[in-house]
């Protein structure tokens, strides 16, 4: 049960990028289908576990995706956590643009592909199997999906397992970036990186970024 007083304590959040898949090997867009870890991404997964056995890890939280849930799963076997799914972690939804390489969604979807990569945050992506959606929406909902994760759990350590698009958002939200800036910073698979919340004042502050010690 949560105390006034534990309600005023700030929550510390380990973010994890799930382990690498056959798609991020080879650079072909996610999004929203549900693809499987690689052999390589099960071993990153492992080695994740591995250094995270000494962290005192109050709740595991992971995407329904489930490149994600087996990356956290090897988190919670080891740990003897239990598992918990949230799916307002999955990855952006990218509509169209799902299944198919970079070069492939340049040739199909020229104008859609240079809305895109001129970070037009509000672009409008072409119908697919999975709706899409624009960055800013795929922002709010991210970074609202880890604020309440974090407000629900205060004084807590949390481990949330997600993919490449929401740490980006968690990155931009605690260093206050402009949507519509390039992303010129790394995200690894199967890194971890280090928040904490606020509650008083409701604010992510990045601790630190892209921890790959353990791969």
């Amino acid at each position: 049960m949560t105390t006034t007083n534990d309600a005023a304590l700030p929550t510390d959040i380990l973010l994890i990028r799930h382990g690498e898949t056959a798609w991020n090997a080879e650079r072909r867009l996610q999004g929203h289908l549900d693809i499987p870890l690689n052999d390589e991404g099960a071993r990153q997964a492992a080695l994740l576990a591995d250094a995270l056995a000494h962290e005192p890890i109050d709740m595991l939280v992971a995407s329904d995706l489930q490149r994600a849930r087996q990356t956290a799963q090897a988190v919670a076997d080891q740990r003897g956590l239990a598992l918990h799914v949230d799916p307002a972690l999955r990855e952006r939804g990218y509509g169209g643009f799902e299944g198919l390489l970079y070069s492939e969604i340049e040739q199909r979807f020229p104008h859609e592909f240079a809305a895109w990569q001129a970070r037009d945050i509000d672009a409008v992506l072409p119908p697919g199997r999975n709706v899409g959606e624009s960055f800013r929406a795929f922002f709010d909902r991210a970074t609202g999906a880890i604020l309440a994760q974090a407000a629900a759990h205060p004084g807590r350590l949390l481990a949330l397992v997600a993919h490449g698009g929401v740490l980006e958002c968690a990155y931009r939200l605690a260093l206050g970036l402009p949507l519509e800036t390039p992303r010129d910073f790394k995200v690894y698979n199967a890194s971890i990186n280090r928040f904490r919340y606020h509650p008083a004042t409701h604010t992510l502050e990045l601790v630190s970024w892209g921890e790959v010690e353990h791969l």
